[in-house]
């Protein structure tokens, strides 16, 4: 190692809104990671029409900045938003990676004014380091949540754990209506 090069542990990261460029190392590294069974897959197009949604974050290990990962901050109603597509590029996990897009995503959220966020993961354990709490999803998923559930191909069986995170200092939006009946599975709330 020579003296001008960056150990890995102590390398730059930095996130930044995704551009149209980034879609295919996106649909990528999520490809990766939904091929280890770690995520559902999205279809590029997906990517493409949420774009404005989705976070890239880039390391620098001595060679300039380098894709290292990407995740996505979708609002789902008022007075919640989940973070989805988060996936770290194979090669830099446990380098802070992860941790700066969830803190972009709340960032984001904060901006916006949206109070609660929410992921499926199964990564209990990070998403608890960032705050998080794991939650009963038979009991305490939003009604936006559900009617994001029934378009998955795994609602019926589905592993994943829910988890949640209600942000201090960001108020619950006023007058806002209730999520339409019919997104509700029945029983559910």
């Amino acid at each position: 190692m020579t003296e001008s090069a960056v150990h890995p542990d102590t390398a730059a990261v930095t996130v930044r809104p995704a551009r149209s460029e980034d879609v295919p190392r996106i649909f990528e590294n999520i490809g990766h990671w939904a091929h280890e069974g770690r995520m559902l897959v999205r279809p590029m197009q997906n990517i493409f029409e949420n774009l404005r949604d989705f976070f890239v974050a880039e390391i620098d290990l001595g060679d300039g900045p380098v894709f290292a990962g990407n995740g996505a901050m979708h609002i789902l109603w008022g007075d919640i938003a989940e973070v989805r597509g988060l996936a770290v590029a194979p090669g830099v996990q446990a380098r802070g990676v992860g941790r700066r897009l969830v803190d972009a995503c709340e960032a984001e959220a904060r901006r916006v004014g949206i109070p609660v966020l929410f992921a499926w993961t199964y990564e209990v354990g990070f998403f608890e380091r960032c705050g998080f709490r794991l939650i009963d999803k038979s009991r305490e998923l939003h009604p936006r949540v559900w009617s994001e559930c029934l378009r998955c191909p795994f609602y019926v069986g589905c592993n994943e754990n829910g988890v949640v995170k209600r942000l201090s200092g960001v108020p619950m939006p006023a007058n806002l209506p209730e999520p339409p009946p019919a997104q509700v599975p029945p029983g559910i709330r």
